[in-house]
């Protein structure tokens, strides 16, 4: 903080007036500038989402040899299914291994009921990412029903 001892009109009643010096402040405001923007990319995090392509209106269906999709549902009640099938949670991981390991395509839907709890959705997919499932797709829409 500086101060300025000039005179005022030859009077002397304040004496010596403080006066702001801002250089330091801007000093530290350029410099936090700079870290937020240095900082701030390294902040970001990434998600690969792979979206289809949408389906053409007169598409041909699958043929029939084609193996069914392996789909992993969450019930509301907690009961985990892997194609209509109930499964331990302890034993989903070796059971989805097993049957990604006889496909081709390497591919597991996953589907959980709309009042299912997010972390519980989330330990589910954790479980069978954890067993070495690398491709792990999330199914927006509901399942139809048979």
């Amino acid at each position: 903080m500086g101060m300025s001892l000039g005179d005022s009109g030859g009077k002397r009643r304040g004496g010596a007036k403080p006066v702001m010096n801002v250089t330091p402040l801007v000093d530290v405001v350029l410099v936090l500038l700079i870290i937020f923007m240095v900082v701030t990319p390294l902040l970001t995090k990434q998600l690969w989402l792979n979206v289809p392509p949408k389906p053409e209106e007169n598409s041909p269906p699958p043929p029939a040899d084609v193996l069914p999709p392996i789909v992993i549902t969450l019930a509301k009640d907690g009961v985990t299914k892997v194609n209509s099938e109930p499964v331990a949670k302890d034993q989903l991981a070796a059971r989805v291994l097993g049957m990604v390991n006889a496909r081709p395509d390497k591919v597991v839907f996953f589907d959980a009921a709309s009042d299912v709890p997010y972390g519980q959705a989330l330990e589910v997919m954790d479980v069978v990412r954890g067993g070495g499932v690398e491709t792990l797709a999330v199914l927006a829409d509901e399942l139809p029903t048979h």
